[in-house]
């Protein structure tokens, strides 16, 4: 197996809290190692994107708190301390190594809104245009929790999408995925090559690791999953591996490679694909559901059954089937309370029941991605 690293033009690498940080914060030795070996990808022609945890820690050294906060202001507390460190840390790492680098803190809200979502995305082609490395988290200081990614392997995946990128390389303190938790079952094995999405893989991964980290390498096994649906390949490996970074860009095997087996999105969809939250959500039929996944049609209102939430024109939505599994999200022609109006009732009905018709469809297939 190859790495899929060796042939990728535009990267994406996620590293964790524990990788980046030690007992007194940061560790500024391991950080002066992404940086060099970014700057050698970047050398060789690669476009690198890095998304960082590791505020929250920083921020609770700096004020003196040896266990993770649960209250929502005590974590935008330590966020909002610690990130000035971990700015600090990659600057001067990369400038040692001749890049110039930018922040850049997201939140769930920015991806959702469509014209924030491109303004997010021309930002970040800009900057890699300009040879510029752009150091990404989440902006955990205004955050709650009805729009928070959740952890930072979920934004990698995210910002994978927005990018293009044709690669998701996520670093964190095991050596890869295995076939059980290493630490309960010594006969566990790793695994070395799998299809994203698999969900044979969600099985095997665990719950999270560390006291500080939030992430666990299930989120990693679903990052993987999201970042497929652009087509990128995800390497989940060991940050503490010896120059990990550029061994994988030379093509030698580490970790696990989940490979991307479904076709890449077109930009629309990547977006419609990426939102964490939708606004409500359809009940449809199983012709409905067999229309959308195997004749690649639009939703018609006559293939509703019950209507949930509340939304508006324009809004996103989930198609869910009966047994409660979503099975494709779009934009919606009309709002929920026109929804209900119109749902099992066929098209040619629409305009008598509402006094006006928007469009034929419920959500059209343009404006639908299967999930």
């Amino acid at each position: 197996m190859t790495s899929a690293i060796a042939a990728a033009r535009r990267v994406v690498v996620k590293i964790g809290s524990s990788s980046v940080t030690a007992e007194r914060g940061l560790d500024y030795v391991a950080i002066d190692s992404m940086a060099r070996q970014i700057a050698a990808l970047r050398a060789s022609g690669k476009e690198v994107v890095l998304v960082s945890s590791g505020a929250i820690v920083e921020g609770m050294q700096r004020l003196g708190w040896k266990r993770r906060p649960h209250e929502i202001h005590e974590l935008q507390a330590a966020a909002a301390v610690g990130q000035m460190g971990l700015a600090q840390a990659y600057e001067a790492s990369f400038r040692a190594h001749g890049l110039q680098t930018a922040q850049v803190l997201l939140t769930h809200t920015d991806l959702a809104d469509r014209a924030r979502y491109l303004n997010a995305r021309s930002t970040l082609f800009t900057l890699l245009q300009l040879g510029v490395v752009p150091v990404i988290n989440e902006n955990d200081t205004v955050v709650t929790d009805e729009i928070k990614f959740g952890d930072n392997d979920t934004l990698g995946a995210l910002v994978a999408n927005l990018v293009e990128a044709d690669a998701l390389i996520i670093l964190t303190d095991q050596a890869g995925l295995y076939s059980d938790d290493p630490r309960r079952d010594a006969q566990a094995t790793i695994i070395r090559q799998a299809l994203a999405g698999d969900p044979a893989l969600e099985a095997m991964a665990g719950g999270a690791g560390t006291a500080t980290a939030r992430g666990g390498m299930l989120t990693k096994v679903l990052a993987a999953k999201r970042a497929a649906r652009s087509g990128a390949h995800t390497v989940i490996a060991a940050s503490r591996e010896p120059d990990v970074l550029i061994r994988l860009a030379q093509g030698e095997t580490i970790g696990s490679q989940l490979t991307a087996g479904t076709a890449v999105l077109t930009a629309r969809k990547r977006w419609l694909a990426g939102h964490l939250q939708c606004s409500g959500q359809v009940m449809i039929d199983d012709g409905a559901a067999r229309a959308l996944v195997a004749g690649g049609k639009s939703l018609l209102p006559i293939g509703i059954m019950n209507v949930d939430g509340e939304f508006r024109r324009g809004d996103v939505v989930a198609c869910i089937d009966h047994r409660g599994r979503e099975v494709a999200r779009g934009l919606a022609n009309y709002s929920s309370a026109q929804s209900r109006l119109i749902a099992r009732k066929p098209t040619s009905e629409i305009e008598k029941i509402l006094g006006f018709i928007e469009e034929p469809e419920l959500i059209h297939r343009d404006n639908l991605v299967l999930t």
